[in-house]
């Protein structure tokens, strides 16, 4: 009887130690695990945050990125637009004026047309705009259109031999261009008054030779026909050759 009471008790205690131990372990692992799942929660909670930041971010610079590229594509469509209106006033003004090979060609009678007024304005090197003193020539030889009746004005545009032919060819066009704009924007001149061509180094006045020579070919030279006969007060301006290197 008493062994089995001492068993019982043996039993009892194996068991409440075993208990004891049990509820000891299961502490430590949790006083130790918590603060790793609250890290953990921590890191979590974090890097939702960033996430959303980067988010956002990229929601602002996609915004930023698109509004700047349709403000370029609206100044890429301004500058077509403005592009395309200079284009059809130079067309415009290309159909206005005539261009020809030759005056005779399209003047009819042109034999019955007299010179009472001319000048030559000459320009630097692969330039084709007018200096002061070229516009300065060409108010004067303008003062002879006041009393000048049934008349044309001839653009002869030229170069100096340097360069290209095709080039060239342009380039005398351009410089008969800026004749032309001057005088036809200053003093009203219609349009269908001119008749202009530009003969790139066709036709030389000086020895293209020598500097001076090129410098008198780089040239634009202006006269003014009539087909009335010379006005009495009409005083013809004079050849110049001003400009060039």
């Amino acid at each position: 009887m008493m062994q089995r009471i001492d068993a019982l008790k043996i039993a009892v205690l194996a068991t409440a130690i075993a208990t004891l131990s049990g509820c000891a372990t299961k502490n430590y692992v949790r006083n130790q695990t918590a603060p790793i799942i609250d890290h953990t929660n921590e890191l979590s909670d974090k890097t939702a945050a960033n996430n959303r930041a980067i988010h956002d971010t990229d929601e602002r610079a996609q915004a930023g990125i698109t509004k700047a590229q349709g403000a370029a594509d609206s100044a890429t469509q301004n500058a077509q637009g403005a592009q395309k209106a200079a284009g059809d006033a130079q067309n415009a003004a290309n159909d206005a004026v005539h261009r020809a090979d030759s005056l005779a060609s399209v003047v009819a009678g042109l034999d019955n047309y007299q010179a009472i007024g001319n000048v030559s304005v000459t320009f630097g090197f692969d330039k084709s705009k007018l200096t002061d003193d070229d516009k300065a020539q060409l108010d004067t030889f303008a003062a002879t259109l006041a009393n000048a009746k049934s008349y044309i004005v001839e653009v002869t545009g030229g170069t100096d031999s340097t360069g290209d032919a095709d080039y060239n060819y342009a380039l005398s066009q351009r410089r008969a261009d800026a004749v032309v704009q001057y005088l036809a924007s200053k003093y009203a001149i219609p349009a269908h008054r001119f008749y202009l061509i530009g003969i790139g180094k066709d036709k030389e006045v000086a020895d293209n030779k020598t500097r001076e020579g090129r410098a008198k070919n780089r040239r634009v030279d202006i006269r003014l026909l009539s087909n009335q006969g010379a006005p009495s007060t009409a005083n013809a301006a004079t050849p110049a050759t001003g400009g060039g290197l």
